[in-house]
């Protein structure tokens, strides 16, 4: 492949004439952890940065452990330096990094994790998030492999311009997209609050809509409808091919209606005995490995010909003669007062079951349908603007990830 002029073919790709492919050891410092026994661990003390604390590229410190001992001053972590998980029980996670801020000082960091201190901090916290990293990790772990040294960590090469000025555009501009999505993470976090706190006060009538009066009746869902299974019979070889559709385990579980861009494929000939689902069916999952998630509620809102569910879980489906709204009893079973229900009516020791059986005995508490309409409305609404935010993430995401490969790889200049 003939390269362009003004650049050459490196370690790492191909890069400006005047940029190098450097190994991290030339560049900076890798660190070891520090290695603590249980009987250190407090309620309080000196923070201790591991794999946990670190989500989608950026320091959290929701699940906190604290030491009481003594600490080398070269291990607590500063700003700039950029935290790494180097050794864990899932390759997936093994890679994933965060760049050590204000909030961090006083804090040091596990033996778990590495640490990579250079005065390229802010530029390389970005190429530790691309492919570039990604791809010497790969290679790295192999077959058998399952943590990356600190021999390996320095012998990683990195892309780098020799302007100053250019390291700091590049830098300044890559986290210029990370504080837009950090910005839109927290408006996410807000919304999911606002629809937790919206789903407790309408689904259990502490908050009346305007306009709406009345007492709320309980009643069985074995009153209101009846069940039906999923596929039967099936082998392997059913799947993927086929008229048929089919709605999947984790559609199911995901969300509180269904998502027909998501059907997959099965083999259904016209002699067979299989449910199908209809528009206005309610699917819940059967199973799940904590009795919390068992039994989640999806709505089917559309009507799709020859169309069935995955055998792990099963369909409800209301008596025609019900005043019920079924995407208000959706939310209802998905939010806390349904939870608490099938939670308390699952069944196992490593994974929890619901039967068909003690799904009818459960019980829920219904305003008028009038009410249970305007209800679901007004949770869709804010689940819909929920979406849209979601989507703007993952669309700033891809954006930044195409910049990232432009900037960090000297395809596009900020001179």
């Amino acid at each position: 492949m003939e390269l362009m002029p003004g650049y050459k073919p490196s370690d790492v790709g191909v890069i400006p004439e005047d940029w190098d492919a450097k190994p991290l050891g030339e560049i900076g410092d890798s660190l070891i952890g520090l290695t603590y026994r249980p009987s250190e661990v407090r309620a309080h003390g000196t923070l201790v940065l591991r794999s946990s604390n670190v989500q989608n590229g950026v320091l959290c410190f929701d699940d906190n452990v604290f030491v009481d001992a003594d600490i080398p001053e070269r291990i607590m972590v500063r700003p700039g330096d950029i935290l790494v998980c180097v050794r864990n029980g899932s390759r997936d996670l093994i890679g994933k990094s965060a760049l050590i801020d204000e909030r961090a000082i006083g804090m040091t960091f596990g033996a778990f994790m590495g640490l990579f201190r250079s005065e390229h901090g802010k530029l390389l916290h970005h190429v530790f998030q691309s492919g570039i990293f990604k791809k010497q990790i790969n290679e790295h772990l192999g077959a058998t492999i399952n943590q990356i040294t600190n021999k390996s960590l320095n012998s990683f090469k990195v892309p780098l311009p020799p302007s100053k000025d250019e390291r700091v555009k590049i830098a300044n501009s890559l986290s210029d997209t990370d504080g837009l999505l950090a910005a839109l993470d927290q408006m996410i976090a807000k919304k999911r609050d606002l629809k937790q706190a919206a789903m407790q006060q309408l689904l259990t009538g502490k908050t009346r809509l305007p306009g709406f009066s009345g007492e709320w009746q309980r009643k069985t869902l074995g009153e209101l409808g009846s069940t039906y299974g999923g596929l039967t019979g099936k082998t392997k070889s059913d799947f993927g091919v086929g008229t048929g559709k089919y709605i999947t385990f984790m559609n199911v579980m995901t969300n509180v209606v269904i998502d027909c861009a998501a059907f997959e494929q099965v083999e259904v000939s016209a002699n067979e005995t299989q449910n199908r689902v209809l528009c206005g069916d309610l699917l819940f999952n059967g199973s799940s490995e904590t009795p919390q998630e068992v039994a989640f509620c999806s709505l089917m809102a559309q009507e799709v010909p020859n169309l069935f569910l995955n055998s792990f879980c099963f369909g409800f489906r209301l008596f025609d003669d019900q005043q019920v709204e079924n995407l208000f009893l959706a939310y209802y079973i998905r939010a806390n007062p349904g939870r608490e229900m099938m939670k308390s009516l699952a069944q196992g020791s490593t994974r929890y079951n619901l039967s068909k059986t003690a799904l009818r005995e459960a019980s829920v508490l219904l305003p008028p349908k009038d009410e249970q309409v305007a209800i679901a409305e007004v949770l869709s609404g804010i689940n819909a603007e929920l979406i849209a935010l979601e989507a703007r993430r993952d669309k700033t995401n891809n954006i930044k990830q195409a910049m990232m490969q432009e900037l960090l790889t000297g395809k596009t200049r900020l001179l």
